[in-house]
């Protein structure tokens, strides 16, 4: 049977982790410059809806690292489900290529390509879900603190994709989720119902409060993202207004653990949701965990289409 990587959810708790110790593998086989050719002769079609820097690099270099081959498809292409429609596309090219990552605005797009497509599809964002950026977030944190059941993760802002893949792969692993987000701008309720009955078979714990200082008190990690993903421009100004009481900044920092690490999925918007002087600082993990994306979907792509 076809394996996709469609978000977290898919997985069991043992899944996660054992996807999270190939990429930890992975990565001390690249540092010790031991690459084992695991996709050779595999070719990756990589197609884009929404451009990007750390999704198209780190899925290029990836494949690239371990003997495979990276198709880059840019966003005027193919117009996916415009010019040619969903179901098409993914049977073109389930013709030519041995995967398909996709980067889209619908994450019905991505459900389409799995459904149609006779080869594995990964979900490079949608949405909905941004599995491939919740995966290397998982590895960053098991990375700096030793491990993830219990961990508190304080995520300030947005209820958008990146929360949901965080309540999900948070909810995997046994970490405590405090979700920080202004009134109307939560999380979907269908993904915190999934998110804590997953839980209650981990011993994780998923809190949505309003007040981003009652999340970050006594926290491990401080999360934040964009307040205005790509496709919501239109709500820019109106966000601007709602969004500055969620910025992460020193004094919101200075609540947490001593020792609390800050994380942001990139790219920044600096002086919006995160200050220069958190995001440059001592307490930032932003760049180990922009990182992480090349070792964490490698260790994804392995799973589906290593030799």
């Amino acid at each position: 049977m076809k394996k996709d990587f469609i978000s977290i959810a898919d997985k069991t708790p043992q899944e996660t982790l054992s996807l999270l110790g190939l990429a930890a593998r992975l990565k001390r086989d690249l540092y010790a410059k031991q690459s084992r050719n695991l996709l050779f002769g595999k070719t990756l079609a990589m197609v884009f809806q929404k451009p990007s820097l750390r999704t198209r690099v780190s899925f290029e270099m990836a494949m690239k690292q371990e003997g495979g081959d990276a198709l880059y498809i840019a966003p005027d292409e193919i117009k996916l489900g415009q010019r040619e429609s969903v179901p098409d596309v993914a049977r073109v090219l389930a013709r030519y290529v041995d995967g398909i990552m996709a980067r889209v605005f619908s994450h019905r797009d991505i459900l389409g390509l799995a459904e149609w497509a006779s080869v594995p599809v990964v979900n490079g964002l949608s949405d909905f879900d941004h599995p491939c950026q919740g995966m290397a977030d998982l590895l960053t944190i098991q990375e700096k603190l030793g491990g993830l059941k219990g961990v508190k993760l304080a995520y300030v802002g947005d209820g958008n994709n990146v929360l949901h893949s965080l309540l999900m792969g948070g909810a995997n692993t046994g970490m405590r989720i405090w979700a920080a987000t202004p009134t109307g701008y939560g999380p979907l309720s269908e993904v915190v119902e999934w998110a804590r009955l997953r839980a209650a078979e981990t011993g994780a714990e998923i809190h949505l409060v309003v007040d981003p200082y009652e999340a970050a008190t006594d926290a491990d990690i401080i999360y934040t993202d964009t307040w205005t993903s790509m496709g919501q421009e239109t709500e820019a100004a109106i966000r601007r207004q709602v969004f500055p009481p969620y910025q992460v900044n020193a004094a919101l920092v200075s609540i947490a653990k001593k020792q609390v690490g800050v994380m942001h999925c990139l790219p920044a918007h600096r002086g919006e949701e995160i200050t220069d002087e958190v995001a440059d600082g001592a307490h930032s993990w932003i760049f180990d965990q922009a990182e992480n994306r090349l070792h964490a979907q490698k260790a994804v792509l392995v799973d589906l289409l290593g030799v």
